[in-house]
């Protein structure tokens, strides 16, 4: 699905201070995307969206996942088991829980998107447990 002329995913990183980001941001996004926050399961706009096309960073419009990698993991947050491209997410290890995760953010602008299980389907067996917050759908034109 990805089209290299209309790829939106790039190596440029996008830096900012957090008073631009508290500006261009809604509240929620802000909370989640630069103060690594988390929406409670099943309030998200996106965890049951059905719709086909691509899932961008909310904050800087890159692409991160696929529609059809989207799948119900029954987690209340959109689950995806591949990014689109595997340059357009990072990770590190987050200890700020009780339990140590693996954090998802975006490589072009650092957003925090949520985190990544090893519990998920084939062909990756991976689950991107990804906040609606922190994306945008582009419908498949």
């Amino acid at each position: 699905m990805s089209n290299p002329q209309t790829d939106n995913t790039s190596d440029a990183a996008i830096h900012k201070s957090d008073a631009e980001w508290r500006e261009e941001l809604n509240p929620e996004e802000y909370r989640i995307l630069r103060k690594q926050g988390t929406e409670r399961p099943f309030t998200g706009k996106y965890w049951d969206h059905h719709g086909q096309g691509q899932y961008l960073c909310a904050a800087c419009g890159q692409a991160l996942f696929e529609s059809d990698t989207k799948y119900d993991s029954g987690s209340g947050w959109p689950s995806f088991y591949q990014p689109i491209q595997q340059k357009a997410v990072e990770t590190e290890t987050d200890t700020s829980g009780r339990e140590v995760r693996t954090e998802v953010h975006c490589s072009r602008c650092g957003g925090h998107l949520g985190h990544v299980f090893d519990d998920g389907p084939n062909p990756t067996g991976l689950r991107y447990c990804i906040n609606s917050a922190s994306l945008k759908f582009e419908s498949e034109q």
